[in-house]
């Protein structure tokens, strides 16, 4: 992989790092990161709810929140249709949370994903049809495609309201409300890339501010900050970029995680591993707290973690707790059966492929998508995992940066049977007869996207430190660039020159320690994650790219390196 590190402007550089008192640096990431205005670089670093634009700006939200107000004043029936990720879970709960406080208990539901597959599905229809026949069914995190299941539900006299943040392919359904920032606002909006959970808090914060100019005196004592812990989950997880309103609200919703009151998430922290007050980051929610949520959707019925996130009884709240736990060791286990074996297939046949399209039909589909997280990481490739469903190829793609997976299947598109999703994370299913056909055009569209990228095939280096500017001061200051994630990425740093003078710590699963001394005498410690193929070399001259962590051990904390990277120096 190549190393590249921009230059940046030393004048605008110093200009930051006297306006806001930064280390020089947090001064240098900023510009990097674009910011060479004071205002911007402010708003950016001190983001504020405040900030947040008027919701009734999206398209058709006023609709949606009139729709709903009528429902709510008439006592229609209202069913919640959600989805089984963590943003469809913490859009479900948050809605029927802000309901539930006006005495108003809407039915809910999630599609079992092994029996109905993803979204508004024609078995989905069936299901709601069972019971009572709702007025207003609310659909969250799918939809936007669903014309053909709109027409069903509009034949039954049933309002549909959409709030979907998902890509348009055939034509969008009519004789609803949709609210999808995607297909109707501008791509500049600071809404633009919200994912369901953020689409579904600015509903209600709609909602809040057209009852509270009603008069409502329950609206006005609302805090919607206390739902931002749901927010920043939905929005950590389901992988959109952290900037605009995303920022805000991510940033926000993880200190509201760190004092959630949610007995719920209480009982999570507790088999995850995690205490009330510590502080909780991305990290946190994509392999703890999300992968226990998704687990119940992955192996069974995602209403699990739905009734976990509202229940109000402790004891009930440990006892769910303790079972999508248990679930989420079963997925952990299935997982990285099909991960060996997924990866005995690349190195057999597709280890000259742009991306990979992966198929056995014995796979679980439920975890495909997690496996293909995994392989992406490892081969930095984007990635298709397919199990089976009936007699079509069904699962789940990732990609990387500067692949666009949405552009992509539209090139494949005669090929499948039913694909969506967005540019890093697509659903997929086709008939296992155009398996190898998918894989010859998958390829060609990856490589045709890869050189229009500049940034494929590259590490992307923050900037060159020396070892001694490793320390807690510099680390405390990187705190103000979080949250990190998609769109906004953690810093790799490079360090030249360095020499191990004792060979690495190998530990289970392919992980190893390593430790360098700085010329001042001072001892830096490092990990390397999943590495142990690669070990660094000893007694001779290496850079190093690394992000910088803090770790926090036994009553102790000291600045330690992650390794990402390393290369012997005289290939600089």
């Amino acid at each position: 992989m190549r190393w590249i590190c921009h230059p940046s402007a030393e004048n605008q550089i110093e200009a930051l790092r006297r306006q806001f008192s930064l280390h020089p640096i947090v001064a240098r990431l900023l510009v990097r990161l674009g910011f060479d205005e004071e205002e911007s670089a402010q708003r950016y670093l001190e983001p504020s709810l405040k900030d947040l634009d008027d919701p009734f700006r999206m398209t058709h939200l006023d609709r949606a929140v009139d729709r709903l107000q009528r429902a709510m004043r008439n006592g229609e029936d209202i069913l919640v249709y959600g989805d089984y990720d963590v943003d469809g879970v913490t859009s479900t709960v948050l809605l029927v949370s802000i309901l539930r406080l006006y005495g108003i208990f809407p039915r809910y539901m999630i599609p079992r994903r092994l029996q109905e597959g993803y979204g508004l599905s024609s078995k989905g229809i069936e299901r709601i049809l069972e019971g009572q026949t709702p007025n207003l069914l609310i659909v969250l995190d799918s939809g936007t495609n669903a014309y053909k299941e709109v027409a069903i539900l509009r034949e039954k006299q049933i309002d549909v309201i959409i709030i979907d943040h998902h890509s348009s392919k055939d034509g969008l359904p009519s004789d609803c409300i949709l609210v999808n920032p995607r297909v109707f606002d501008d791509e500049k909006e600071p809404w633009q890339h919200l994912c369901t959970v953020g689409l579904v808090f600015k509903l209600v914060h709609g909602l809040l501010k057209r009852l509270r100019q009603e008069g409502d005196e329950q609206a006005h004592n609302i805090r919607l900050r206390d739902y931002l812990d749901l927010v920043a989950m939905g929005t950590v997880a389901d992988l959109v970029p952290l900037q605009g309103e995303n920022r805000i609200l991510a940033k926000a919703g993880l200190e509201r995680l760190r004092n959630t009151q949610r007995l719920g998430l209480k009982a999570l922290y507790e088999t995850s591993r995690m205490s009330i007050g510590e502080e909780i980051t991305p990290v946190d929610i994509s392999f703890r707290l999300g992968p226990r949520i998704n687990a119940s959707g992955r192996l069974g019925d995602a209403i699990l973690p739905v009734d976990l996130l509202l229940c109000e009884n402790w004891g009930q709240c440990g006892k769910v707790a303790n079972t999508l736990e248990k679930m989420n060791s079963d997925r952990k286990e299935i997982e990285s059966r099909i991960c060996m074996e997924a990866e005995e297939i690349i190195k057999d046949r597709l280890f000259d492929q742009a991306g990979y399209i992966l198929h056995h039909a014995d796979w679980h589909p439920g975890v495909v998508g997690a496996v293909a997280s995994r392989l992406v990481q490892k081969y930095r490739r984007p990635c298709i995992v397919m199990g089976a469903d009936g007699g079509l190829a069904k699962g789940s793609g990732r990609s990387v940066k500067g692949v666009n997976l949405v552009e992509v299947l539209q090139t494949c598109d005669e090929l499948l049977h039913h694909w969506g999703g967005h540019p890093m994370a697509i659903g997929i299913s086709l008939s296992p007869a155009n398996l190898d056909a998918l894989q010859v055009v998958f390829h060609k569209a990856v490589c045709a996207l890869v050189e229009q990228s500049t940034s494929a095939g590259e590490l992307e280096l923050a900037c060159w430190i020396q070892p001694e500017e490793i320390n807690g001061e510099l680390l405390d200051e990187l705190k103000c660039l979080q949250p990190f994630g998609q769109g906004n990425p953690e810093p790799v740093f490079g360090i030249r020159e360095v020499t191990l003078n004792k060979r690495p710590d190998v530990f289970p699963q392919g992980n190893y320690r390593f430790q360098i001394n700085t010329n001042s005498g001072q001892r830096l410690f490092g990990v390397a994650w999943k590495k142990a193929d690669n070990l660094l070399s000893v007694n001779e001259p290496v850079d190093l790219a690394v992000k910088l962590k803090w770790n926090c051990w036994n009553g102790r904390k000291y600045p330690q390196m992650e390794l990402i990277d390393w290369r012997p120096s005289q290939d600089s």
